[in-house]
């Protein structure tokens, strides 16, 4: 009983003994936020709020948590929103959009963590045409749960991941690939990261594309045939590929990836991203700055023959 005792004062005065430490480093970061917030005034770069926290993000802590994922039911192949009763409750458990129904995509699944809105599409315009890298974590940390709904899927050995290319001049403008720094971002949280091979040298894009807004089916067909090709096919060839990027609106640069990949002999070709513009979210037409001609130029919402005639022409 003694020895107990003992412990039981020994631990007591230990935790005392601790507490003005810990209290003294809580006031010593209070006070290098403070300063922080004197000496470099700063402001949400996406709502505009006072910065009181060190962070190399420019964006306060709220506006990261008000960035959810997508809830309600969504297409099992594409992740596109679902309205109806009857493609909610399909018989063959597999709910599917309209599109998807009509036409097989060239994918197995593709995957979004968020709808590409708001805070969301303002976070991804920070790392792309704003160049702040730290965004790309954040990113990460997103792609990365989206991946997460994949990996029950995943073979295994795992799956090669893939980032979308950049052509070589639209990455001498950027500094940078942002599906690759996202892509190194999720991979290096994931828990599954040993089953995920991220490989940036099998896949490139030859040329540059034109915007595709304001082009007919068959001009998109054109736009994109032979701007992709895999440059290493040992790399994917009877593998399982992942395709990542920041954000997923018509589908055509995925599918368009997808159909190159498969012709070199992957197995299966996945996607995740971001996000991606839902139905509801997909209203408007919105040019971004820059002149940038990346494949996430929000379309208008197409009406169902539209879409089916899309999808051909991008071959998904």
């Amino acid at each position: 009983m003694a020895g107990i005792s003992i412990a039981s004062k020994t631990n007591t005065l230990q935790g005392i003994s601790t507490r003005p430490a810990l209290i003294g480093r809580a006031w010593a970061s209070h006070i290098a936020g403070s300063l922080f917030a004197v000496l470099f005034p700063s402001d949400c770069r996406i709502c505009g709020a006072p910065l009181i926290k060190i962070s190399r993000l420019p964006v306060c802590c709220e506006c990261v948590e008000h960035m959810h994922r997508i809830a309600g039911h969504v297409c099992a192949r594409c992740g596109e929103r679902l309205f109806s009763p009857y493609a909610i409750d399909d018989p063959e458990g597999e709910p599917r959009c309209g599109l998807c129904r009509r036409i097989e995509p060239a994918f197995s699944r593709a995957v979004a963590y968020g709808s590409y809105e708001s805070g969301l599409r303002e976070l991804i315009h920070l790392l792309k045409y704003g160049g702040v890298r730290p965004a790309a974590s954040v990113l990460g940390r997103m792609l990365g749960e989206a991946i997460t709904t994949l990996e029950p899927l995943f073979p295994a050995e795992g799956v090669v991941v893939v980032p979308v290319p950049l052509h070589r001049t639209k990455f001498r403008q950027r500094g940078f690939n942002q599906a690759e720094l996202i892509a190194r971002a999720a991979l290096k949280l994931s828990p599954s990261r040993e089953r995920l091979h991220l490989c940036t040298g099998a896949f490139e894009r030859k040329r540059e594309t034109p915007s595709q807004i304001g082009l007919t089916s068959h001009q998109r067909r054109e736009n994109l045939r032979g701007a992709f090709a895999v440059t290493q096919t040992e790399a994917v060839k009877g593998r399982e590929v992942l395709v990542v990027d920041d954000v997923y609106t018509t589908g055509a640069t995925v599918s368009e990836c997808a159909k190159v990949l498969r012709r070199a002999g992957a197995t299966k070709v996945w996607v995740a991203t971001v996000a991606r513009t839902l139905k509801v979210s997909a209203q408007h037409v919105e040019i971004k700055t820059g002149n940038d001609n990346d494949n996430d130029i929000e379309m208008d919402e197409h009406s169902e023959a539209e879409q089916v005639a899309l999808a051909k022409a991008v071959g998904i």
